[in-house]
């Protein structure tokens, strides 16, 4: 793994860290509007991540195959949804603002519970870092070190409102600030390890980038369509997270396309 491929791999990780460092310096709970907002700007950029720095490489790559060019990623797009789907059904996880857990029925603390469901939709995030930044080691998948690059900033920039949103509910419910920080900050590890996890696969990975590369693009709908655009409409009536979902989404696009 050469270093530029470590550092980035790391870039989400310290995104999900600041984030969540941001409870040991605000007293109060995060207002509603302010945790819509932040929810439709992270749901925003995992939106334009999937489509410009997974899907159309993913049909790029497959270009070969003529008119059927799309079949590898419309595969490895329900292959993503339907892994998200079995990990929703299987591992327990609680909501943030939702008192009926999901998943199997077990005893965890609610806390535990809702680290858990961050660290769920983590997973297709690392695996989306690892994916590109294999394709750019092995040099045959058409993916540039900063179009990588692109897609690790991008996800650390909606890492940053995540940590936010899972440390200062945790503090709200009695969790001590620094405990609080750091259930948020681990929360966001799964993204490194996973990312590494499929890096040290390459070998295996690069002949089916195009299937792996919009299977993270599915998993990350997957989070945006069932957890985060509930999130941000949830509540009284307010625009807020519509309009942060476009911002998010619109700066997204345009760090791919001016830097990738």
């Amino acid at each position: 793994m050469t270093l530029q491929a470590a550092q980035g791999i790391f870039i989400p990780f310290i995104g999900t860290t600041l984030g969540a460092a941001c409870v040991l310096f605000m007293k109060n709970k995060l207002n509603d509007k302010v945790r819509k907002a932040l929810t439709g700007f992270a749901a925003g950029v995992m939106v334009a991540a999937s489509i410009w720095s997974l899907i159309i490489p993913a049909i790029d790559q497959s270009s070969g195959m003529g008119k059927l060019s799309f079949l590898p990623a419309f595969i490895g797009f329900w292959l993503g949804i339907l892994f998200l789907l079995i990990l929703d059904e299987t591992i327990p996880h609680l909501h943030l603002n939702s008192e009926e857990a999901e998943g199997p029925k077990v005893q965890l603390k609610k806390t535990t519970m809702l680290v858990l469901a961050v660290t769920l939709h983590n997973i297709p995030e690392g695996m989306a870092v690892g994916v590109v930044f294999a394709g750019m080691i092995s040099g045959d998948g058409g993916i540039s070190a900063m179009g990588a690059m692109v897609l690790a900033i991008g996800i650390a920039i909606q890492n940053f409102p995540e940590g936010a949103i899972i440390s200062m509910p945790l503090k709200a419910e009695g969790v001590g600030k620094g405990k609080a920080f750091l259930y948020g900050a681990l929360s966001g590890a799964v993204e490194p390890i996973a990312a590494v996890l499929t890096v040290l696969a390459s070998g295996f990975i690069v002949p089916a980038l195009p299937y792996l590369l919009s299977f993270a693009a599915g998993a990350m709908i997957y989070v945006v369509v069932e957890e985060l655009i509930p999130e941000m409409s949830e509540g009284k009536h307010s625009n807020v997270g519509t309009l942060l979902f476009s911002l998010g989404f619109t700066i997204m696009m345009m760090l791919d396309v001016a830097l990738g």
